[in-house]
């Protein structure tokens, strides 16, 4: 059982930066698929960006291309979500998740930590 604790969220103003945080429980951390996804009031949760098990790989969403990046430091246990240049659309619940295969599905991650809010204000 991986357990995954999120942090790092708050209240930033549009194009202000946030760097988000994960910390798992499990050993073998550097077995796993890491990704970040979040869900808004009233939406679906959605992919925002995965990580492979050491690094080489990575993929965005279209909306957070070029302004998030994912990192991970398997040492620390730890996945990070740097973010810039934020905008109001940004504003969710980010949820760091776990699993076997680098995709954009949520089906997929099997472990998910309990989510951290982000609020943008314009």
């Amino acid at each position: 059982q991986v357990q995954l604790v999120e942090s790092g969220g708050g209240l930033v103003q549009a194009g202000g930066s946030l760097r988000l945080s994960c910390t798992a429980s499990e050993r073998t951390f550097s077995s796993y698929v890491l990704a970040w996804f979040r869900q808004a009031p009233g939406k679906d949760r959605e992919f925002v960006a995965s990580i492979s098990r050491f690094g080489l790989t990575t993929y965005y969403a279209d909306s957070v291309k070029g302004r998030f990046t994912i990192s991970r430091d398997n040492a620390k246990n730890t996945v990070y979500l740097q973010m810039n240049s934020l905008k109001p659309e940004d504003t969710a619940v980010y949820y760091c998740a776990a699993g076997l295969g680098i995709n954009r599905n949520v089906d997929s991650y099997a472990y998910w930590g309990q989510g951290t809010q982000v609020t943008v204000s314009s």
